[in-house]
């Protein structure tokens, strides 16, 4: 008896050992944590598997979590959720101004008729000037936010000149439909989705006003430990930019039944996307920093920012061309 007793304890040792040796390996992995959204090149990096791939071989594995936007995406990036993402021009900057300590590590280039102001096919408003006392519908914070300054600022009106209501874009779809607002200021895929479907006109896109770039942006604590896995995700980014850039009808092929949209509006959106992920450049920086100014004057945010104090520079090994 008392020899069955000892057999049963010395498994019951050995079980927990082992356990215990899985929750010390586990633990001593490394993870990264991506926030994506439906749409953009993180997507089809995902879908690639090329990532995992490469990380692999320094003992980091990678964790996606979907995001319905990216002012949600920053915040899971402020709270610790996750510890890479991307999102538009505009976000960062709101996400800054409440205090989250996130960096920038690398950009897209300009997207300027990815956004766009739009107004119904028989609207009788032929140009910004006359949005004068109208209602424009738009999403808080988002990249279109500055492309409403920009355009505003443009056509000799101030921001207060106009009636802002501010909806995420299925909403201001609805709105923009029913005819209770003027103009929708959108970005796409939801922008292609207004011409092909509803036949909206264009009454200014980005074009001279509005780089509309994307930004990667990351935790402060995980760059910092972890820039060779920062340079290996970004170089991956840009190498399935590149290849997007040449195929954008494999890409749509690809992102469509994601979308849930017809082939030809999804093409029409990834033909306006901007690929090639690139480290930050002074010009960027500034670009960027006009932004975060002009919403302080606005007072859209509380407080002047400093935006090259939140700007990653890698090291002389990790920023070198691959």
């Amino acid at each position: 008896m008392r020899t069955v007793i000892l057999r049963r304890s010395l498994v019951a040792l050995f079980a927990a050992a082992v356990s215990f040796g899985a929750i010390v390996q586990a633990q001593a992995a490394e993870t990264l944590r991506i926030g994506y959204q439906k749409y953009g090149t993180l997507v089809l990096l995902k879908a690639k598997g090329s990532l995992e791939k490469r990380l692999a071989e320094q003992g980091v594995q990678v964790q996606w979590t979907e995001f319905p936007g990216g002012p949600q995406l920053l915040e899971g990036l402020n709270v610790g959720s996750i510890d890479f993402g991307v999102t538009g021009e505009t976000p960062p900057v709101f996400a800054q101004a409440a205090g989250a300590d996130l960096l920038y590590v690398a950009y897209e280039p300009p997207a300027p008729t990815s956004e766009a102001i739009l107004v119904p096919k028989d609207s009788p408003i032929k140009s910004v000037q006359e949005l004068k006392g109208k209602k424009v519908v738009l999403n808080k914070g988002s990249n279109v936010h500055y492309l409403l300054v920009r355009a505003l600022e443009d056509a000799g009106l101030k921001y207060t000149d106009v009636q802002t209501v501010f909806l995420p874009p299925a909403d201001a779809r609805a709105a923009f439909e029913r005819g209770s607002v003027d103009a929708w200021v959108i970005w796409d895929p939801y922008q292609a989705a207004a011409e092909k479907q509803l036949q909206a006109r264009t009454l200014r896109d980005g074009t001279g006003i509005a780089d509309n770039h994307q930004f990667y942006l990351a935790t402060r604590p995980y760059v910092e430990n972890h820039p060779e896995v920062i340079k290996a995700l970004v170089e991956e980014v840009r190498a399935v930019g590149e290849w997007s850039k040449a195929n954008p009808e494999d890409v749509t092929a690809q992102v469509a039944p994601l979308l849930g949209l017809p082939a030809d509006i999804t093409l029409t959106s990834v033909k306006r996307q901007g690929y090639g992920a690139l480290f930050l450049t002074p010009e960027v920086v500034a670009a960027q920093q006009k932004i975060a100014d002009s919403f302080y004057q606005l007072k859209l945010i509380p407080k002047p920012l400093n935006i090259k104090s939140v700007i990653w520079t890698p090291p002389a090994a990790v920023a070198k061309a691959p």
